[in-house]
């Protein structure tokens, strides 16, 4: 026998004893994955408009962090903005057993403070698309975010076929900074941040330099960094793109000119595969869908970005797809898409409807639960502000984080008073500006007994401003929930419930509540910790529309010294 064959045997009758003796051979062993991240200012010209961006080792979009299941991240992030706090959410990742690398500031841990350095450290424990941004004021919005990828395991392969695997970020940009939008909207009277200045499709817009006011120094329309961001793709490829949108304040359209789009993910959770032209994505989700290059290889198509749900003049986000060999800044020969109506409603709820569990990998829900919270969202007044409400409550952060409070039983770092599980749903008229628009604060939590089921009725109404009523994408911190159906108009418990998908619901992490509809939601109540659930939109949260969860608190482990010190919790931090 020849000494290749002799080594084959060996290999052979290794398996075959593993096998005998474990049942399984062994999986590849997980990696730690290190990153070392200074956040810092830097002058950017991402739709050649130049600005003071937030951006992580120089970068916006920050660097994509790219993970098996199982791996450990640890991210070593110095805060270089000297006179800024920083916090980074790991959007879509539960931080089970880790509730405290969340990266919530006032509800998970202390903001880290300018100079200093915060390691996080997490198991991610599923395959999937998910991201990472700022979790401090409106910080998200100055440019600070990024993709974060999960893939399986070496020998495991998804139920769908594909050739090669990209990421895209879509956002939107402003010129004024947060801190500039924060003062306003807190301010009387009441500035609202109104309509972005582009869109960003992974970093790069075009802001016209033409527009009246721009001064001619801040804005150059040939600037290396605002030229078109380009995808080559191999004719006769297929392509799975992995679309996340970390938009401050507007809902879009996203479309590939020419090519069909096949939904087969979102937000971690494979999907009952469906093919759209235009795909309908809200601030805080994330989608997988599959493209073929299958359109004439000679010239490039243009992908758009287009505001939806709101009467936006902001030009629509436009990048290219290069099909090799073409050159990838030869624009398209062709006018892009123009997208669709802002205001038609109906394919954004069909495409809401239309989302399953793939058979094979659904996640049955609890047919029944044990409380149902219905969270009626409005804008409000307090004492002169304009907030938004849940429940005619607005909600203000706390100085102690709740899960330090909690832990450590410093009950008196926030109001102690339940929260309403409902409103006055029989006479509230959701189609109405109200006669009486004011509200009050709170910064009190909703306590959910640990692994019970928990059903959420999201509502929207009538904002301030008469026939009006928004797009909200609502994002629950530590878990996945089931999405179990959408409406038209007031919820009807009676009627509307007997209408709930409890046979392949999606599991989502984010969710739109379309203009005066509502959303129903289920999940488990069963990763200790304290959660955030709150409108993914920055200026609505920024403005109170948002509740906190704590469930099996007492379960956590001991808290790192490293989330104290701040609020009740300044003498806790032990460098």
């Amino acid at each position: 026998m020849d000494e290749f064959l002799k080594k084959r045997l060996i290999t052979f009758l290794t398996i075959l004893c593993l096998i005998a003796c474990c049942g399984s051979v062994p999986k590849v062993e997980a990696r730690v994955r290190r990153y070392k991240w200074e956040v810092k200012y830097e002058m950017k010209s991402p739709d050649c408009y130049k600005k003071l961006a937030i951006t992580i080792n120089g970068r916006s979009p920050g660097p994509s962090i790219v993970a098996r299941v199982g791996d450990t991240i640890i991210v070593e992030l110095k805060n270089s903005l000297f006179t800024e706090n920083v916090a980074i959410h790991w959007h879509g990742i539960r931080q089970i057993g880790t509730p405290w690398m969340d990266g919530t500031e006032g509800v998970t841990q202390c903001p880290i403070l300018p100079a200093d350095t915060f390691v996080y450290k997490f198991v991610v424990d599923r395959p999937g698309t998910y991201l990472y941004h700022a979790h401090y004021g409106m910080q998200r919005e100055d440019g600070l975010y990024g993709s974060l990828r999960v893939l399986l395991n070496e020998g495991e392969s998804e139920p769908f076929q594909y050739d090669y695997d990209r990421s895209i970020i879509l956002n939107d940009w402003y010129h004024n900074s947060s801190k500039q939008q924060s003062f306003g909207l807190s301010s009387i009277p009441f500035v609202w941040v109104g309509e972005p200045q582009s869109i960003l499709i992974q970093g790069r817009g075009k802001f016209d330099c033409s527009t009246p006011g721009t001064p001619t120094a801040l804005c150059n329309a040939s600037h290396p960094e605002c030229a078109p961001y380009a995808i080559t793709v191999v004719p006769g490829k297929t392509y799975r793109l992995r679309i996340g949108s970390l938009t401050a304040l507007s809902a879009l359209s996203f479309e590939i000119e020419g090519h069909n789009m096949t939904v087969v993910e979102a937000d971690g959770h494979y999907v009952e595969p469906f093919t759209v032209k235009n795909l309908f994505i809200y601030s805080g989700e994330t989608y997988s869908v599959l493209v073929t290059a299958d359109q004439d290889p000679s010239r490039n198509y243009w992908m758009s970005a287009k505001i939806v749900s709101r009467n936006s003049n902001t030009t629509n986000g436009l990048a290219i797809l290069n099909y090799y060999p073409n050159h990838p800044r030869r624009d398209p020969p062709t006018t892009p898409p123009a997208g669709p109506h802002w205001d038609d409603r109906r394919p954004r709820l069909a495409q809401s409807g239309a989302i399953r569990a793939r058979r094979g990998f659904i996640h049955p829900p609890p047919q029944i639960s044990d409380r149902t919270i219905v969270m009626l969202n409005t804008q409000n007044n307090v004492g002169g502000y304009r907030r938004w409400s849940i429940n005619n409550v607005s909600f203000n952060m706390p100085h102690t984080p709740y899960l330090i409070a909690y832990k450590h039983n410093l009950l008196d770092a926030f109001d102690q008073r339940p929260l309403s599980d409902g409103h006055d749903f029989t006479t509230y008229n959701i189609s109405a500006v109200q006669t009486n628009p004011n509200a009050t604060t709170s910064n009190a939590a909703y306590r959910l007994k640990f692994n019970t089921t928990v059903d959420v009725i999201l509502q929207n109404a009538n904002t301030m401003n008469p026939d009006n009523s928004e797009t909200h994408p609502w994002h629950l911190h530590g878990h996945d929930f089931w999405v179990l159906g959408y409406g038209v108009g007031k919820f009807d418990a009676t009627k509307d419930a007997g209408s709930f998908n409890l046979v392949d619901p999606i599991m989502k992490n984010t969710v739109a509540v379309h203009p005066f509809g509502w959303t129903a939601l289920r999940f488990r109540a069963d990763n200790p910790g304290v959660w955030a659930f709150h409108c993914h939109i920055e200026s609505h949260f920024f403005m109170g529309m948002g509740v906190v969860f704590e469930e099996g608190v007492e379960r956590v482990g001991e808290l790192p010294s490293s989330i104290m010190g701040c609020g009740h919790a300044k003498g806790f931090y032990k460098p």
